[in-house]
């Protein structure tokens, strides 16, 4: 009887208060992942397989930009904001990615793969995105997330580097005997 009167009153709180139900912390997904996405993320488990993750899911934003912009259509008004959603992404992608990093190191955590990825593919997505900064079509629509993306990948690629220095070496395996 008195749990009943515990819950009756919990109820009231939480319809007399409805901010304090959403302050409470949970697990949400990311507003620029996918369903899929974020279930990838979820099961992956260890924090280098998440690196190569948000990488990779970093990488489909820039394919998607690409096909956008290799297909433009003069009377299409959103092509801007479908260009600004996947810098978004892109942006959200790579600073999970960095963060990650950041706390593998701290953890001390093996994710030496999940950097060498990040590094490798922060070479490729770099010029791409400065490039568009002086020949992007219809720059002017999506300069702002651009020079966002810009700086989040050299933030990025400067954790990556401070990372490979800080990570601690391998174990080295002796021989048995």
């Amino acid at each position: 009887m008195r749990a009943k009167g515990i819950l009756a009153s919990l109820g009231l709180l939480a319809a007399a208060f409805p901010f304090l139900a959403a302050a409470a912390p949970s697990p949400q997904k990311k507003d620029y992942l996918t369903e899929s996405e974020a279930d990838k993320i979820r099961d992956a488990g260890f924090t280098g397989p998440k690196i190569k993750l948000y990488v990779e899911f970093a990488g489909d934003r820039i394919k998607k930009i690409q096909y956008e912009l290799a297909h433009v259509d003069p009377a299409d008004h959103k092509l801007g904001e479908r260009i600004n959603n996947f810098l978004n992404g892109y942006i959200g992608c790579i600073d999970d990615g960095a963060d990650l990093v950041d706390l593998g190191v701290q953890k001390q955590e093996d994710i030496r793969e999940g950097v060498k990825e990040m590094q490798a593919r922060l070479k490729e997505f770099l010029p791409y995105l400065q490039s568009l900064e002086s020949n992007g079509y219809d720059r002017d629509d999506y300069k702002d997330n651009l020079d966002d993306a810009v700086e989040a990948t050299l933030d990025a690629a400067k954790d990556v580097e401070k990372a490979m220095k800080d990570m601690a070496p391998p174990p080295v395996r002796r021989k048995p005997g």
